[in-house]
């Protein structure tokens, strides 16, 4: 892949899932065997991408202690004849490099983006939302994809989108689609809209890549009445200023678990579980069970 340098937000306090969140970050929340960050960084690993920016806030250092190497662990894993153990730390030697900046306030998603200016320097990059998994046990090309339309249509901004039913509409930004295809121009992006104000039911599905124009556009954009940036608003300024914003449909075989409170971290940690390979059948039979019908 031509773009290597992905920016992974991470700050967010996650006060939807209090008490889990309250010493762990939102992020580090197991879903299946692993933790929701590890899924979003294997998947862009396989699409790519070997250089990651976190930008953490206060109370995330776990994050970077899970994707370090730990030799102590190793040790004590060899040393107590667990050696079979030591594939479930395959993802430690990646080839990755990592990094870390912090969010000094919590001034919304395009705030946090921002922080990434440095990194990124002039070369494009991948946005990777740190609480979105695409796909279930499956390898999501949908960042390749967004690249290669990136690249190809001449855009400043493409970004990874999926429909939802229309009663959801305000929980998202929500794109205006020119054309009927799975890649297409995106016309405008509303963040949240009322039902009646909403363009579409296409959400924006955490991916994410961008020219570099997008941290001009983030310091023009103003404070909404929460205090925060937006993305959102953003990249409606590089339409305003003529840029080209494309959009990439997901598959449905590449959905998208949104773990942003606790029903949809339950359902997707529920989801995960029952499709596991291992231990997937014995929990379908168990579920069952529980529900009160035969196995």
């Amino acid at each position: 892949m031509s773009i290597r340098n992905v920016v992974i937000p991470v700050a967010g306090l996650g006060t939807r899932l209090l008490p889990a969140t309250k010493s762990q970050p939102k992020e580090m929340l197991p879903v299946g065997k692993k933790p929701i960050v590890q899924y979003i960084v294997e998947e862009l690993n396989l699409c790519g991408m070997d250089r990651f920016l976190f930008v953490t806030g206060r109370g995330k250092s776990s994050i970077e202690d899970h994707f370090d190497i730990d030799a102590d662990l190793i040790r004590t894993l060899r040393e107590g004849g667990k050696e079979d153990l030591l594939s479930e730390l395959e993802f430690e030697r990646l080839g990755v490099n990592y990094f870390y900046t912090r969010q000094a306030e919590q001034r919304g998603l395009g705030d946090a983006i921002l922080c990434a200016e440095h990194f990124a320097g002039s070369e494009p990059f991948v946005v990777a939302l740190g609480d979105s998994i695409i796909g279930r046990h499956h390898r999501s090309m949908v960042v390749e994809r967004l690249i290669r339309a990136f690249e190809s249509e001449g855009a400043d901004c493409a970004i990874a989108v999926e429909e939802v039913p229309r009663e959801q509409v305000s929980l998202y930004g929500i794109v205006d689609p020119r054309g009927d295809g799975d890649l297409f121009e995106i016309a405008d992006l509303v963040e949240k809209p009322s039902l009646d104000a909403a363009p579409s039911n296409w959400a924006i599905a955490g991916r994410y890549v961008f020219s570099p124009l997008i941290f001009d556009a983030i310091r023009r954009t103003g404070y909404d009445h929460r205090g925060e940036v937006q993305l959102t608003d953003a990249i409606r300024l590089l339409l305003t200023d003529g840029k080209k914003v494309v959009g990439i449909r997901l598959p449905r075989h590449e959905k998208r678990y949104d773990i942003g409170n606790f029903e949809s971290y339950f359902e997707t940690f529920v989801e995960f579980a029952l499709t596991d390979p291992v231990y997937g059948e014995k929990l379908r039979i168990l579920a069952r069970e529980l529900s009160g019908e035969n196995p």
